[in-house]
C-alpha cells in the first residue's frame, strides 16, 4: 500500500466517523437541548417541527457513511497490482470517491447558505476532500 492510499483510507474513513457521529445527533438525539444547540435550534417549541427534517438528514449521513465504507472495504480486500481481484480496488476507488465528493457537496453548499456554519463545514468537508486528493495522486 502507498502512502497516497494509506492517506486516503485513513481520511475516508475519519469522514466515515464524523457522518456516522452526524448521523446520531441528528436522527437520535436531536430533540437533546445540548444537542438542538449545536444545529441553532433555541426552543423545544422549535425542534418539534424539525424533528422530521433532522431525522431524514440523519439517515442521508448515514448513508454517505455507509458508501464510503463499502468503498474502503473492497479497496483493502482487493489486491492492487495486476491480476484477479485488482478490479475490486479500482470499484472501491470509485465507490469511495463518489461517496467523499457527495460529502464535499454538502460542506460547500453549507458554507455557501450559511457562512457563519464555516467550521462546520470543515469538519464536514476536509477529510473528504483529503480522502479524494491522496487517491487520485496515485
Amino acid at each position: 500500500m502507498t502512502g497516497g492510499l494509506a492517506v486516503s483510507l485513513i481520511a475516508a474513513g475519519l469522514a466515515v466517523v464524523m457522518h456516522v457521529v452526524i448521523f446520531v445527533l441528528e436522527s437520535l438525539l436531536f430533540t437533546r437541548p445540548a444537542v438542538r444547540r449545536l444545529f441553532g435550534v433555541r426552543s423545544a417549541d422549535d425542534s418539534a417541527p424539525l424533528r422530521l427534517f433532522a431525522r431524514n438528514q440523519g439517515v442521508y449521513n448515514l448513508g454517505l457513511a455507509l458508501v464510503v465504507a463499502v468503498g474502503v472495504a473492497l479497496i483493502l480486500a482487493a489486491p492492487w497490482d495486476e491480476g484477479a481481484g485488482a478490479e475490486h480496488g479500482a470499484i472501491g476507488a470509485a465507490v469511495l470517491v463518489a461517496g467523499c465528493a457527495v460529502m464535499l457537496l454538502a460542506a460547500l453548499t453549507l458554507v455557501a447558505t450559511a457562512p457563519r456554519l464555516w467550521r462546520a463545514a470543515l469538519v464536514q468537508g476536509v477529510p473528504p476532500l483529503v480522502a479524494i486528493g491522496a487517491l487520485l495522486l496515485l
